[in-house]
């Protein structure tokens, strides 16, 4: 293995920082081979074949640090956790936490380590990502559905409460307002994504090959082969398209015929996801949001108090989605969670506001 050139005997904070590589290649290997053990065939030999890559760079840190250097420092605080996820769930949330991991690597600006590593550093994130889009794909549909139906129940019960309390009327009213608003705001959701999601699923539909025009392939004039025109319809040049039609044409004259099919996999259905599960994801999740404005009035709070206990847990649990948000989509959590967090706030201040005026004219 390649290592740095000769140099002067390492500082005290060379050694530190090696060690602390090597504690982070060992928990990202560790990572890869519990993600590995939860999954079959090629998957399982991708995350595999990284975790043999991370030894490879803990070699050079072994190397860099050499014999009796003692224990390895303790990883950092978000590849411990990484290694935690890993273990105990092995989803998606993982591998998106591995992607964003890889593509943080200190490698490109430190000396000692090789350009190789950096370079894998690099490519391992895109492998990651890969993977990690493979699950993306499996859930964005209902987790679409769930985010949004949660953050809708959060911020427009919020706002739809402070307005109310803001106005002066009694707690009773405010808190048969909001259940009001859950049970209104968690119906329309639903059944809005079941259309919404089951008019997509028939639009897809439309666009799929037809399996009964099969039927008619052995009576086609050979001469003309319209055949042709399917394929280059789907999107294959001329030559591709003559070539493989005369394929299905003569796999039919043999009696080996198969339907003509697109090439590309399609994964537009699982990516879209079901009406039903849409509609149940939005409705619960909805629920599960709208319900926390309310709860301090529930448990008979008033006033001032039961407002700021109000906005304080709504706003906890829009951090905790904006934050989710942001890790499956290999974005920052903390940008996202504060996104969230301002976008929240923003409109139950503009209610608030509202409600004060109203109760002000009102009175």
């Amino acid at each position: 293995m390649a290592l740095t050139p000769s140099r002067v005997p390492a500082s005290s904070s060379d050694i530190r920082r090696w060690r602390r590589y090597l504690a982070d290649e060992q928990a990202e290997a560790a990572v890869y081979r519990d993600l590995a053990s939860r999954r079959e065939g090629e998957e399982r030999e991708i995350l595999l074949a990284l975790a043999d890559a991370e030894f490879r760079h803990e070699e050079h840190w072994r190397e860099l640090l050499g014999p009796g250097f003692g224990p390895s420092k303790r990883s950092a605080v978000r590849t411990t956790v990484l290694g935690f996820f890993a273990r105990r769930f092995g989803s998606v949330f993982v591998l998106a936490l591995a992607q964003r991991a890889e593509s943080r690597s200190p490698y490109e600006s430190d000396s000692d380590a090789t350009p190789a590593m950096a370079a894998d550093e690099r490519i391992h994130a895109e492998v990651v990502r890969a993977l990690a889009t493979r699950g993306r794909l499996r859930l964005s549909g209902t987790f679409r559905a769930a985010v949004f139906g949660a953050n809708d129940g959060l911020v427009s019960n919020l706002a739809l409460v402070l307005g109310i309390a803001a106005s002066g009327v009694p707690t009773g009213v405010v808190l048969l307002t909001g259940v009001a608003g859950l049970l209104a705001g968690a119906l329309s959701m639903g059944a809005g994504e079941y259309v919404s999601v089951s008019s997509q699923r028939e639009l897809l539909n439309a666009g799929r090959p037809n399996p009964e025009a099969a039927n008619v392939i052995s009576d086609l004039d050979v001469n003309a082969n319209e055949l042709t025109l399917v394929y280059r319809a789907r999107g294959m040049s001329e030559s591709e398209a003559a070539e493989h039609a005369a394929e299905v044409l003569l796999a039919h004259a043999r009696g080996t015929g198969a339907i003509p099919v697109v090439r590309a996999e399609d994964n537009s259905h699982e990516a879209v996801g079901t009406g039903m599960g849409a509609a149940v994801s939005s409705f619960c999740f909805f629920s599960s949001g709208a319900i926390i404005p309310i709860l301090p009035f529930l448990f008979g709070m008033e006033g001032v108090a039961a407002i700021l206990v109000s906005s304080l847990m709504v706003g906890v649990a829009l951090l905790l989605t904006g934050a989710v948000v942001g890790v499956l989509s290999g974005a920052s959590p903390t940008r996202r969670a504060l996104r969230q967090l301002a976008i929240g706030f923003g409109a139950a201040a503009v209610t608030y506001v509202l409600g004060l005026l109203l109760g002000t004219s009102l009175g």
